[in-house]
């Protein structure tokens, strides 16, 4: 055994003494390569022949190739004055693959697998695979799966390849077992609690997620308790800690949240510097702070808000406003300082849009009230996304403004859009609470040929009507924004099929409308049109309309229509904020077969009430009479208002509210005056980050029609609440509503459950 030992020791000195001497290499020989080419391994070797080899250059050329991640062992040995540089390949990778992720996507996994160097085809590097496994497990510990497990499974092939599974266990959210808050004393620790997401794990919360812990979500907790005491007096408040204790098995989370309250301050003095005397004077008329209540950060960001939004419009679109808060001695109140540093003025340079694929540039751009070269000003910035939303052509807008790089006055204007479908050649079928199955066949086009102007060619066909129109309208009939709407249209309907009284109506009509913007988003609606009328009578026509018919039969019209109108919405389709109004007559001119006039109210208001929520109010009043030779027969039957359906108060049949004849079966005969209310809390289904295309709404609706020799009574209303889901659908608008009258009488239409698609949303 010794002899053997001895002999071991000396073959290693051997080869040891043999390595250290120094030699000049006349060949280099690369051994054990499969896939890669000799080439690869010579131009990451550092050697060459003629360069004289020893132990220093052993030790660098060998960690050089290791470097390269390509070898799993490296050596290099001498053959006379030949180097034979002996490797190992590490394996490449056949294919990956990654079972039990839900809560995290495949395609961030691939981004991360892919940053690793962890791809198909590539070389195999356990120690990148390891760094890819902890990722995978913080990402999940951020969302609070603290039991989650990430393993790998490696694989070896034929010809050096491994295959690569990686599975995932992601255990379950942690849920909140207790949330202490320490140092609440002037404040209810419930109130505290209603501000936070995350809740402890109490009560029935079967299908309630806020029981489960996440990071984020405590910070974003943390922020609001603060703000919750900023706003209310506690200047001086801090949250001193945050602790996070998870149980043994990682299933359960306990949070302490210890804070100083500090003193209750009020509002002292309110100074603007860094500005002349005449110009503060002015700002501070925009500051909302009351000397003597309760100091609010809110109220101090909403100061600034209005002073930087005032600076903005002027062109400093950066100026800087430093809230410099003084406490004075002996006292708790806090004097505001509201230092202001205007900086450059800011002009816009260039105005780039991007997205639009089908509207052209000038369509875009004389919407647009911020121009290239003219100082920079963000409620132009803001009028013209609120314009272009209105147009109803895009899904989004948005208007970005980066410094031009090399400047201090200078800003590019980027308007980056994402274009909604605004036509179709289609058959189409419909329908309506109030006209049942609605078919038809048209050629539709909001945004003609992408120029903004408006092509509607329909035959529709329902239980009540049949109707053929052509209608074109160009928005900029004139430079200045006038715009002409030319409509031809002919109609047939049987009022029996539309829940009203019987009648027969055949009407011809052709008619051009004029729209004149006398203010920003104000204009004056003027037009005219020329109308031909067929009455006919049935079996079952009521004696109210019958006497009518028999005494006008047919006749001719000269209808003028104008009016003025309101509309300061943020989108066409489903807006958050803002409001529209509208005033129009339409009357007949002297002369006409039928004489009369019908005036028209109605407006909305939108108010955003959160980031999700907004609440509508609308309001509609309408008034006809008749004059000359009809004054006597009051408003033209066939002109009556009527209401109840999707469109006015739901939960009621459509055109089913308001006075009926006296037949057995009684019909409704509509009225000459209407009334319409609704209230509204708007949200998107799936709340933040949801699409534009749909909306949810709570609503309360009322209604009502009089007849010719009623008064209006808001005591005989009728009422109704519901839900309503609208949807920008790929067929058109779609709503469908689900109403419970409130007010009914005997022998109302009730209609719970109404459907709707192919009109716009009320």
């Amino acid at each position: 055994m010794k002899k053997i030992t001895i002999a071991f020791l000396l073959i290693i000195l051997s080869r040891f003494v043999y390595a250290a001497e120094s030699f000049v290499i006349s060949d280099i020989r690369i051994e054990g390569i499969e896939r890669l080419d000799a080439g690869t391994v010579f131009n990451y070797l550092p050697l060459k022949v003629g360069d004289t080899l020893d132990d220093e250059e052993v030790r660098l050329s060998t960690k050089k190739l290791f470097s390269t991640g390509f070898f799993k062992d490296v050596t290099l040995e001498r053959d006379g004055t030949a180097l034979i540089v002996n490797v190992v390949e590490r394996p490449s990778i056949a294919f990956i693959t990654v079972n039990g992720n839900d809560e995290l996507d495949d395609d961030g996994i691939e981004s991360g697998l892919d940053q690793a160097g962890l791809v198909q085809g590539r070389i195999f590097n356990k120690a990148e695979m390891e760094k890819v496994k902890q990722e995978i497990k913080e990402a999940y510990l951020s969302l609070g799966r603290y039991s989650a497990t990430v393993e790998s499974v490696i694989e070896d092939l034929n010809d050096n390849r491994v295959a690569i599974t990686i599975n995932i266990n992601e255990g379950r959210v942690a849920r909140i077992k207790k949330i202490n808050i320490i140092g609440a004393e002037s404040v209810s620790i419930k109130d505290l609690k209603d501000e936070m997401r995350l809740k402890d794990d109490r009560g029935f919360r079967l299908f309630s997620r806020k029981d489960q812990y996440s990071k984020q979500k405590l910070e974003a907790d943390v922020e609001s308790i603060r703000s919750y005491y900023l706003d209310r007096g506690y200047h001086e408040f801090k949250v001193t800690s945050t602790n996070v204790e998870i149980s043994p098995n990682k299933q359960n989370v306990f949070i302490s949240i210890s804070l100083e309250e500090g003193n209750l301050f009020t509002f002292g003095d309110t100074t603007i510097e860094g500005i002349d005397k005449l110009e503060g004077e002015g700002l501070l008329k925009l500051v909302t702070i009351e000397q003597g209540k309760p100091f609010s950060r809110k109220a101090v960001s909403q100061s600034r808000a209005a002073i930087a939004e005032r600076y903005a419009d002027d062109g400093y679109a950066f100026v800087e406003i430093r809230p410099v808060f003084q406490t004075r001695d002996g006292s708790n109140v806090v004097d505001t300082v509201f230092a202001v540093t205007p900086n450059q003025r800011v002009y816009v340079r260039r105005i780039d849009i991007t997205g639009n694929l089908h509207t052209r540039d000038e369509v875009i751009r004389r919407e647009l009230r911020q121009f290239e070269g003219s100082w920079f000003s963000a409620s132009a910035l803001q009028r013209s996304r609120d314009r272009l939303q209105r147009l109803g052509f895009f899904e989004s807008v948005n208007i970005e403004t980066p410094p031009v790089p090399g400047t201090t006055d200078q800003v590019d204007m980027n308007v980056v859009i994402r274009e909604r479908d605004t036509g179709s050649v289609q058959f189409s079928v419909g329908y309506s609470d109030a006209d049942g199955a609605l078919i038809g066949a048209g050629y539709q086009q909001r945004n003609l040929l992408g120029t903004g102007k408006d092509l509607q060619v329909d035959v529709n066909t329902s239980k009540s009507s049949q109707t053929a129109s052509v209608s074109y309208t160009n928005p900029y009939h004139t430079l200045d924004g006038v715009s002409r709407t030319i409509r031809l249209t002919s109609r047939k309907l049987d009022a029996s099929e539309a829940n009203t009284a019987e009648y027969l109506l055949n009407t011809n009509a052709a008619g051009v409308v004029y729209r004149i913007p006398i203010a920003e988003t104000n204009s004056f609606n003027l037009g005219i049109s020329y109308e031909q009328i067929d009455l006919q009578s049935t079996d079952e026509t009521p004696p109210e309309i019958l006497s009518a018919i028999e005494q006008r039969p047919k006749g001719d019209n000269a209808v003028l229509t104008m009016g003025v109108s309101k509309d300061t919405r943020d989108d066409f389709f489903f807006p958050t904020r803002g409001a529209t109004g509208n005033v129009s007559l339409e009357a007949t001119v002297p002369g006409s077969e039928f004489e009369y006039y019908k005036l028209n109210l109605q407006g909305a208001v939108y108010v955003p009430v959160s980031q999700l929520l907004t609440v509508k109010a609308g309001l509609g009043f309408g008034q006809g009479e008749g004059y000359g030779d009809q004054s006597e027969l009051g408003l033209p039957f066939f002109k009556n208002y009527y209401a109840g359906g999707a469109n006015s108060v739901r939960g009621f049949k459509g055109r089913s509210l308001g006075p009926r004849d006296t037949g057995d079966s009684p019909q409704t005969l509509g009225g000459d005056k209407r009334v319409l209310a609704n209230l509204e809390l708007l949200f998107p289904p799936y709340g933040e980050g949801d699409g534009n295309d749909k909306r949810i709404g709570i609503f309360f609706d009322g209604g009502m029609v009089y007849g010719n020799t009623e008064e209006l009574d808001l005591g005989k209303m009728r009422y109704s609440a519901g839900l309503v889901y609208n949807w920008f659908s790929p067929i058109g608008p779609f709503s469908i509503s689900y109403a419970v009258p409130m007010s009914e009488e005997i022998g109302d239409d009730k209609e719970e459950l109404q459907i709707s698609f192919g009109s716009v949303f009320r």
